[in-house]
């Protein structure tokens, strides 16, 4: 074993550098070098520059372990093959920093980026290794009171910092007596053992790395665009179990409709686009909402087009579910949940090897839950069951393989309210939030299906090769009573019955090549894609349509018979095949340490075939773009990116449109660009901060149609402008935030139909939201923990003829937790404070209230 000393000295009043020199184990008995042996390090910065290794290798950590020993505490560096790791140590007040700028932290399980383990000695407040840029792996070691001595030792398994007690390090035992006959050694001391507080998984708010910006595993703060995450542990400490609940975290996300089981979102004002929900970075069209995040990691938010990575989308934006992967070590989890409103829900997560040399790994998680709502014979019930299984294939080859079942049924489906009534005076009296009028009988199933493969190789250290596919299935059988207009009367409403049968059919097929290289003294990290996708969205039997009986909005009378001429059937069989094809090229350029740059490109072909074969017609339309990106990024300090880009978007106009009256009607491709500039900053090593202002514009949109809900018409040209600011980490040990503030001006700048300068539907000019926890960290009630949110909604729109305003609301939610060791129980409170406030606007004048004051209690154990 061979080792080299890095011992800090006591607490400086001014910080050092000290360069170490590179260790590799050459074989299994190298010899020893002595301190004395080593040769002297220059302490000059240039000097410091010049006796770095000219190599670019990268190494990759696989694993970080904390063992206590005699003397402190031992954390190992575990690498994959004994290879170089340069160190770079200096001490600033009481902590010990060591960067190790050839390396990369991935932890088993795919996903980790962080290692942390608190209060490991009494005298050391914490332990982290993380990730800082893509080629740089932090070390930093707290001290209480003072700074901590370090050793470094290299060995087989990896790089070992072996961290010693105050003890050990500041007190050399006695001398003893030559005459005095040795003592026996007294027993140990029943001293509780060192809890090492040790996650394979990403953990805490704040997340350093994504791949949804650029399709590499890429620091946040070297991606000129926006990002935000929205990581496990805020789920966890929100017990937020659905995809809407967890976007409320993210600045510039609102809901903007519901349908069954399904929620649409809105980024910057716009809608996001089936293709712009993503799962694991490949498109999930007509899947991509999650019922249930049961199996879901994190989800990250990337802010404005995104054409340039995955191909026809829409401008607002795109939301990346990363899921769950498989565990190197046997991890077990119970969760049950219990809430207002007959909410039950049972979950499981398990995940281990399925051999002993680790080679094959699986994960599993299943869910089940069966709910009620504040909202009249209202209920909801799923099951979610997704199986991941891993295979290391050879040293440099991974293959993953990945499903997922989910069963939805929603009875009683609500749409909404009228805002005469709500909003507005009824002059027969105030509607109650929890008064439905759609029927009892109603009902939508739904059933998703995926299944899909990751096939991941490495050629060496800077080339690798990803090749991924996933088929999605998804189908939804509604029996719903729609409503229409409110008569003069202002309590008599009507209302229409339909009956669909709707499914959606995805293929997705992606092969992307990562390489690393220099040009002198430039680096590079090139992607080359290509993708090829298949959606089919069809309505293949018989549907029926037709009046439903009028209602009593005040005094509703359910169950009574159909008026007018009743359901009538009618045929309908249609499907839309859209085949895609997109090629891009993309390279991460650094020209130096300080100034970096992103220069993209996607080509893209679409054809569009649209069938009725009932009125045995077709029509078609095909297209194709190119979509730039280009965006620069400079970090006058490490901690600060000073950012600009400039970024386009492309996608087909689809939808209902293709059928009916608007058959023979084709429209141009809907077309995108932002431009967009921001600071990126860490306020410290768990605390980051990013500042956004951008200009996005919409050409040729698809709108509803006023005079149809079930057709779309091409409006003209949208804008949206704002700022954004969002902030997540640990401000201090165990008080963690995650907040945001946007401003949107979203509005029609061109049309033929609404009046220029109308504001868009669902987008509040200003919203903020913050959530923030704390948990004690010592004494007798360590463990415990309380958290706080505020989420603020301005007024926006309820319509695009903004026929109406929906006004402005303050939720406060509130939580109490415990852990200790593998459990945890919590108490969640949503709407604390009970107040009455609206989620959305629908066209033609209705509304939905938000959820009352609801509570839900969850117990989870770890084994």
């Amino acid at each position: 074993m061979q080792v080299v000393w890095a011992k800090s000295p006591v607490p400086a009043k001014e910080d050092t550098e000290t360069t170490l020199a590179s260790v590799q184990i050459e074989d299994e008995r190298p010899s020893i070098r002595r301190v004395r042996d080593l040769e002297k390090v220059s302490t000059r910065v240039a000097d410091l520059f010049a006796q770095q290794p000219t190599t670019t290798r990268v190494i990759q950590i696989t694993g970080v372990k904390a063992t206590p020993t005699n003397k402190g505490v031992e954390v190992i560096l575990e690498t994959t093959v004994g290879a170089q790791l340069q160190v770079i140590n200096r001490s600033t007040s009481n902590n010990f920093i060591a960067d190790i700028p050839n390396a990369q932290l991935r932890l088993p399980n795919g996903d980790g980026f962080t290692f942390r383990s608190e209060k490991p000695l009494s005298e050391i407040a914490e332990i982290t290794v993380t990730n800082v840029d893509a080629n740089t792996v932090r070390v930093t070691v707290v001290g209480e009171k003072a700074l901590p001595t370090v050793e470094l030792f290299d060995d087989n398994a990896g790089l070992v910092f072996g961290i010693n007690s105050a003890a050990t390090a500041m007190q050399p035992p006695p001398e003893k007596p030559t005459t005095e006959t040795p003592q026996e050694e007294p027993a140990a001391q029943q001293d509780e053992p060192i809890e090492l507080v040790v996650t394979g998984e990403q953990d805490g708010y704040r997340v350093p790395n994504s791949s949804t910006g650029t399709r590499t595993d890429t620091p946040l703060r070297d991606i000129p665009q926006s990002i935000q995450v929205v990581p496990q542990q805020v789920l966890r400490d929100q017990q937020v179990n659905r995809l809407d609940d967890a976007l409320r975290n993210v600045a510039g996300v609102t809901a903007e409709f519901t349908a069954g089981p399904t929620v649409y979102y809105k980024i910057r004002g716009f809608a996001v686009a089936d293709n712009s929900l993503l799962r694991d970075g490949l498109p999930d069209p007509g899947v991509g909402d999650s019922v249930e995040l049961a199996n879901v990691e994190r989800i990250e938010v990337l802010k404005g087009p995104a054409s340039v990575l995955f191909g026809l989308g829409s401008p607002g934006g795109s939301i990346n579910i990363v899921t769950k992967r498989p565990l190197s070590e046997p991890f077990y989890a119970v969760d049950a949940t219990i809430g207002s409103y007959s909410f039950y829900r049972g979950a499981v997560d398990f995940s281990g090897p399925l051999n002993d040399s680790k080679t094959a790994l699986y994960r599993f998680n299943a869910v089940y839950r069966n709910s009620g709502s504040f909202i009249d014979f209202y209920n909801s019930e799923s099951l979610s069951l997704s199986p991941v299984v891993s295979l290391a294939i050879g040293k440099k080859t991974n293959l993953t393989l990945s499903a997922d079942y989910i069963g939805t049924r929603d009875s009683g489906k609500s749409f909404g309210l009228p805002t005469v009534g709500t909003i507005f005076a009824n002059p027969n009296g105030k509607l109650p939030r929890n008064r439905n009028l759609t029927e009892p009988t109603d009902n939508v199933d739904g059933t998703t299906v995926r299944a899909g493969y990751q096939l991941e190789h490495k050629f060496n250290d800077n080339w690798s090769l990803t090749n991924a596919f996933r088929y999605g299935y998804r189908s939804l059988y509604s029996i719903e009573t729609r409503l229409d207009g409110l008569d003069a009367d202002n309590r008599t409403i009507n209302r229409s019955l339909s009956i669909y049968d709707n499914r959606f059919t995805s293929y997705n097929l992606t092969t992307n090549v990562v390489g690393k290289f220099s040009t002198g003294s430039i680096g590079h990290q090139l992607l080359f894609g290509v993708d090829l996708n298949r959606s089919i969205s069809a309505v293949p039997r018989t549907a029926g349509d037709g009046d439903a009986a009028s209602i009593d909005i005040f005094n509703p009378v359910y169950g009574q018979p159909n008026g007018g001429s009743g359901l009538f059937p009618f045929e309908a069989s249609n499907e839309a095949t859209t085949d895609s094809f997109g090629i891009y090229l993309q390279d991460q350029v650094a020209l130096t340490e300080s100034l970096k740059v992103l220069l993209g490109a996607r080509f893209d072909g679409f054809k569009q075939v649209s069938e009725d074969f009932i009125a045995n017609t077709e029509s078609s339309q095909s297209d194709s773009a190119l979509s730039p990106r280009i965006g620069i990024v400079y970090q006058p300090i490490p901690a600060i990116s000073l950012y600009a880009s400039y970024i386009s978007s492309f996608t087909p106009a689809r939808g209902t449109f293709l059928f009916g009256s608007n058959l023979d009607t084709l429209f141009e491709p809907e077309r995108g660009r932002q431009f967009e500039v921001g600071v990126k900053a860490d306020l410290n090593s768990r605390l980051s901060a990013t500042l956004a202002l951008y200009d996005l514009t919409r050409t040729n949109v698809l709108v509803t149609d006023p005079n149809d809900d079930d057709f779309q018409i091409q409006t003209g040209e949208q804008n949206s402008r704002g700022i954004e600011l969002s902030l997540s980490g640990e401000i201090l040990p165990g008080w963690n935030i995650i907040a945001g503030y946007a401003y949107t001006d979203a509005r029609i700048t061109k049309d033929t139909t609404f009046e220029v300068g109308s504001r868009l539907q669902n987008a509040a000019d200003h919203a903020f939201n913050v959530w923030t926890t704390y948990e004690i960290q010592k004494g007798d009630l360590q463990g415990l923990g309380f958290g706080l949110g505020l989420f603020f909604v301005g007024d926006r729109a309820g319509d695009l003829p903004n026929t109406y305003d929906i006004p402005s609301y303050l939720r406060t939610d509130a939580s109490i937790f415990y852990n200790r060791d593998r459990f945890r129980i919590g108490l969640n409170f949503k709407n604390l404070f009970d107040v009455e406030y609206f989620e959305l606007g629908y066209f033609g004048g209705r509304v939905d209230y938000g959820q009352p004051f609801t509570v839900q209690g969850t117990v989870s154990f770890q084994f």
